[in-house]
């Protein structure tokens, strides 16, 4: 006797939920029942809000971030200090200093980050883009928020590098205990960070 199992449309459903990033077999199988069989499952709109999302959001032309056809909310602020511009790996990476309320400059995302062991070269992040933008600025400070890894350094060096001779400033974010943590989570390049850092 065959075993039963869901019908093909709903396997199809749990495959697709598999491919999203942190959802595994168990947790995809839950939401595809839940999109099936509650009240305000929503189908329709939820659909409807990825084609229109894959449709009308692309990347910023000038800094990388999430733009539409009416523009980038970052760049067509006026408001902005056009004398700070924050280097990050990826458009998300914009979100939380947008939160933080801390920085009121402009942004410019790489794409990713120097990585030889992935065949990340510097021609494949948005370097040359950025190198055009720091030229037609006048006493820009360039503000380097990349990780911390191998990786991040690798990139913060290779910029710093490249824009040496461009007459901007070129700093780095403070990095070191997070806010409410304590000395006995930390790990020794965190604490080395903390006390360079200090102010």
């Amino acid at each position: 006797m065959a075993r039963a199992d869901y019908p093909e449309p709903i396997t199809d459903l749990i495959a697709e939920l598999k491919r999203l990033p942190g959802v595994g077999p168990r947790s995809a199988e839950r939401i595809a029942m839940w999109m099936i069989q509650h009240k305000r499952k929503n189908p329709h709109e939820l659909a409807e809000a990825l084609l229109a999302a894959e449709r009308d959001v692309q990347s910023c032309s000038v800094c990388g971030f999430f733009a539409t056809e009416a523009g980038c909310r970052v760049c067509d602020d006026a408001g902005r200090d056009e004398h700070l511009l924050c280097v990050v790996e990826q458009p998300t990476d914009v979100l939380p200093l947008e939160r933080s309320g801390a920085f009121n400059g402009y942004y410019h995302c790489l794409g990713g980050k120097l990585s030889p062991l992935d065949n990340v070269t510097p021609e494949d992040l948005r370097l040359s883009q950025l190198l055009k933008r720091v030229e037609a600025l006048d006493e820009v400070e360039v503000i380097l928020a990349l990780s911390s890894d191998v990786e991040g350094e690798a990139t913060a060096n290779y910029i710093t590098d490249m824009l040496s001779s461009k007459g901007c400033l070129v700093t780095r974010i403070a990095q070191g205990l997070p806010a409410g943590g304590g000395l006995e989570h930390a790990d020794e390049l965190t604490l080395l960070r903390a006390l360079q850092g200090r102010r």
